[in-house]
C-alpha cells in the first residue's frame, strides 16, 4: 500500500478504522524530510497492512498543531485508535522497521490499562 495523503477530513476515519496507523508529518522545504520521504514510502509498500500516512504541516496548519508538531520531519504513530508513539527526527529504515515490530508486539490490554491507572491517578490527585 502506498502512503497517502491525510488531511483533518480523513484523519479521524484514518485511525478509527486501521489497526496501526504511521503518520510522517512533513514539509517540502524541509530537506530532512525529502531524505525519510523515501524511506517511509519503501516501507508502506513493504507492510501493507499498516496505514502509512503523510501531513504535509504547510496544507494543514491546523492538524500539525492539533498533534503540536514543533519540527519535522515528526512521526507518530496509532495501534487501535490510541497514540502510542510520537518523536520528531527522520528515522533510518532499520529504527522505521523495529519501530514497526515493537507496534504490532505492544498489548494493548495493557496499554489500556496503564491509561486507565494513570487517569485514575490523575483524577485522584485532582481530588486533593
Amino acid at each position: 500500500m502506498a502512503t497517502i495523503a491525510m488531511t483533518m477530513d480523513n484523519l479521524e476515519s484514518t485511525i478509527e478504522n486501521n489497526d496501526i496507523v504511521l503518520i510522517d508529518f512533513w514539509a517540502d522545504w524541509c530537506g530532512p524530510c525529502k531524505m525519510f520521504g523515501p524511506i517511509f514510502e519503501n516501507l508502506s509498500n513493504k507492510h501493507v497492512d499498516i496505514v502509512f500516512a503523510k501531513v504535509d504541516t504547510e496544507a494543514e496548519q491546523a492538524l500539525a498543531a492539533q498533534f503540536g508538531i514543533q519540527s519535522i520531519p515528526t512521526v507518530a504513530a496509532f495501534r487501535e485508535n490510541i497514540l502510542v508513539f510520537a518523536q520528531p527526527g527522520a528515522l533510518p529504515a532499520e529504527a522505521l522497521e523495529e519501530l514497526i515490530k515493537q507496534l504490532r508486539a505492544l498489548d494493548m490490554d495493557d496499554v489500556r490499562a496503564q491509561i486507565e491507572k494513570a487517569h485514575n491517578e490523575q483524577e485522584l490527585a485532582g481530588d486533593n
